[in-house]
């Protein structure tokens, strides 16, 4: 089973829905979407140089039950392979002071970086599947920010976060930038259904002097989803976009 649970898309530049579908409002975790806005939070503070430094070195106990995350990363290869203890390292470098209050310049969604109830974790687990949530339309709010210089970030910031999300141009010449990710559901008492998760693809799409944003959020309910959601939500997404955008 996957089920869409919201696909909307907007004019950057006049905040105007161009097409929406679904209960955009709900809040979820938005899983390693949130690497767009670390990447902001850190060349802001100048944590992160540019599309290759810092190179930071794999070490043992880093989340690495993806293959690729088992070596040395670079902020290109992290956005690209979605490297969890990579996003980690930029957020411990941040501290919660800090963190907390890009959160709240973004106005990221909840805004909540405490992490899991007694844990104090938030400053390397809020985004996943934890206190920080939310929903698709916040995203393309966010993603609207981002792309028409309205966050309180530097330029750098925003150009070098733009590159490292690049991800090639689609049909009629769109120039595309986005970011997946998948979030395991949470049972009530805090345990995580690996065979049930939210699939994100969120990000935006450049033609000329036009930009549009979009956010997809699906729910995937099979074995293994929480490997695949985000992946499967993406393609899904590049292949219809075009179309979703040629028609307004």
């Amino acid at each position: 089973y996957a089920g869409t649970i919201c696909t909307i898309l907007a004019d950057a530049a006049t905040g105007e829905t161009l097409s929406e579908q679904g209960d955009c409002d709900r809040r979820v975790t938005p899983a390693s979407t949130f690497k767009i806005a670390i990447a902001l939070m850190g060349y802001d503070d100048g944590f992160l140089k540019d599309a290759h430094n810092p190179k930071l070195p794999y070490k043992k106990g880093y989340p690495s039950w993806v293959p690729a995350w088992q070596t040395d990363h670079d902020p290109t290869s992290w956005m690209a392979n979605s490297v969890v203890w990579y996003s980690q390292q930029v957020t411990q470098h941040l501290g919660m002071e800090k963190f907390s209050s890009y959160l709240r310049a973004f106005g990221y969604g909840n805004g909540d970086p405490s992490g899991d109830p007694g844990k104090d974790n938030g400053l390397t687990r809020s985004w996943l599947s934890s206190s920080l949530e939310i929903s698709p339309r916040e995203q393309i709010a966010f993603l609207g920010a981002l792309t028409t210089g309205k966050l309180p970030v530097s330029r750098h910031a925003v150009d070098m976060t733009t590159g490292i999300t690049a991800l090639g141009t689609l049909p009629g010449g769109w120039e595309l930038h986005g970011k997946t990710g998948t979030g395991p559901f949470r049972t009530a008492d805090g345990d995580v259904d690996q065979n049930h998760a939210y699939g994100w693809f969120v990000g935006w799409a450049v033609n000329r002097d036009r930009t549009v944003v979009f956010a997809r959020l699906v729910e995937e309910k099979s074995k293994g989803a929480t490997m695949t959601a985000g992946r499967a939500t993406r393609d899904a997404m590049i292949a219809e976009l075009p179309g979703l955008m040629e028609e307004r």
